[in-house]
């Protein structure tokens, strides 16, 4: 298609991998480029590219698109007429159009692939870009199981964000397509995709914020952040704030403001944050704080589930709806919330690791993980076969205890130190409190903190079988090895 073709797919990879790793790395992304020829026919050499021609699709597989595409035209029925001033604005809306349609049937062929073939992957395709006759989509596939796992705002579609995933979907098509849009210049040495990770989920946060604000009003993602980023006389900003239309039948009004507080007035916001309390919150509307209010029970018919943000923390707030917490933002930068971990997900890693262990060990270590994932400090869980020698390996850096079969409401207290648990699969645990070790190995994350990468270096090195799970202190949680 370009001359350039595979660096900007490998480029688009890399992005893909550094970004969708800080969400989840059990969400597996994959990159691949489909060109089709402008003006050739679809069973012509060359009227379908695929870059890398290795992918496990062939290109006969998207042959029918451009016919889907128009058939989709035909099946939208008649259109709204549209005024345009100049001839080129109508040129440029009916192209777009079709570049709609185009990217509509190439989602719907792929999922007639994964479908077919039982693949777990879910696919998402950028707007076509027309580069050197063709038109270039960007496709990109994740884990559907990890992907659907997350709670979805319901009736969302489009560009409207479902949730932080699909957020962070959206934008890095966006940013695909603007990379795309670059290609054919003559600055092709620059890297097509170089923008920072945490600032694309940061965009990716920002666009789920404006999915929430009922008259699609910019500006409360970072009004929250410099909310919460205040102290009022010396106390963390803790408190919860509804979002919602002014005069919303669902919320019975408590107190209103005969002077609505803008948003903007992060200190006046941080002040009234005082008032809210258990059912009580301030009300907005994405624009101004009006009050305070209660939601009414889920029993009311006029109840509607509606985005709320509870201010956790000093520089934390997270985003929430109908009880589901959509997304935590720590320090300027959103995370998924992973307070738990997915019961199938590690049952799947554990006979992974371990294909002999019977179900019921498999039980016990999951209630010793869930048990482990409520930690508010953090902790490292290591499940190895060789637990007993490593216990007595590292004994100079650890605390060695009698073997004995380790119970979640023991596992709470010692996991109050510093340092690992070594248990062996069968639950019996041989040290508590241990300084990993292990060599230094290119799947290690700067991004992440020392307790994440010494247990990425202790898998690496271990010479047993093992299951390492990681609490983070921001509640992040891993399962290592992920593959």
């Amino acid at each position: 298609m370009w001359e350039h073709q595979s660096l900007f797919r490998v480029s688009a990879q890399l992005f893909a991998e550094g970004v969708f790793n800080l969400l989840d790395r059990n969400l597996r992304p994959e990159v691949f480029l489909l060109g089709l020829a402008s003006a050739r026919e679809a069973d012509e050499p060359a009227g379908v590219v695929l870059e890398p021609q290795s992918t496990r699709y062939g290109a006969h597989s998207f042959a029918g698109i451009k016919a889907r595409a128009a058939v989709l035209e035909a099946d939208a029925g008649p259109r709204d007429v549209v005024y345009h001033l100049h001839p080129n604005d109508h040129d440029r809306y009916e192209k777009q159009r079709w570049y709609e349609l185009v990217c509509q049937a190439t989602e719907s062929t792929l999922r007639e692939l994964t479908t077919e073939r039982q693949e777990n992957r879910h696919s998402f395709c950028s707007a076509p870009v027309n580069l050197q006759g063709y038109l270039v989509t960007v496709v990109l596939q994740v884990a559907s199981d990890c992907y659907d796992s997350y709670y979805a705002i319901p009736k969302s579609g489009g560009q409207r964000p479902a949730n932080l995933p699909h957020a962070t979907v959206l934008e890095f098509l966006h940013d695909c397509t603007r990379a795309l849009r670059e290609a054919d210049t003559a600055d092709n040495e620059r890297p097509a995709l170089d923008r920072d990770y945490n600032e694309v989920l940061r965009s990716a946060g920002r666009r789920l914020m404006l999915r929430a604000a009922p008259a699609g009003t910019q500006g409360l993602y970072d009004a929250c952040n410099g909310v919460a980023a205040l102290r009022h006389e010396g106390s963390e900003g803790v408190g919860t704030l509804l979002v919602a239309r002014r005069q919303h039948p669902a919320i019975v009004p408590v107190l209103t403001l005969e002077t609505p507080v803008t948003l903007r007035d992060h200190r006046s916001i941080r002040k009234l944050l005082e008032l809210s309390e258990d059912a009580t919150a301030l009300v907005s509307d994405a624009s101004h704080v009006f009050g305070l209010g209660q939601l009414v029970s889920e029993n009311d018919p006029r109840y509607e589930a509606l985005v709320t943000v509870n201010f956790t923390h000093h520089y934390s707030w997270e985003m929430s709806h109908a009880g589901h917490v959509l997304m935590r933002v720590v320090s300027n930068t959103p995370r998924l919330p992973q307070g738990r971990v997915a019961a199938d997900n590690f049952g799947r890693t554990v006979r992974r690791v371990f294909p002999s262990l019977d179900a019921d060990s498999v039980d016990y270590l999951w209630a010793l993980t869930a048990s482990a994932s409520t930690q508010p400090t953090g902790t490292i869980l290591v499940f190895s076969t060789g637990a007993a020698q490593e216990a007595q390996r590292l004994s100079r850096q650890s605390f060695r205890v009698a073997p004995r079969i380790i119970t979640p409401t023991v596992l709470r207290l010692v996991t109050n130190i510093d340092g690992a648990v070594f248990i062996e699969p069968t639950g019996m645990c041989h040290s508590i409190g241990a300084i990993l070790d292990g060599l230094a190995t290119e799947k290690g994350d700067p991004a992440r903190g020392s307790r994440y990468n010494s247990a990425v270096r202790y898998v690496n090195s271990s010479q047993y079988p093992c299951l390492v799970v990681v609490v983070s202190e921001d509640g992040w949680i891993d399962l290592l090895p992920t593959q």
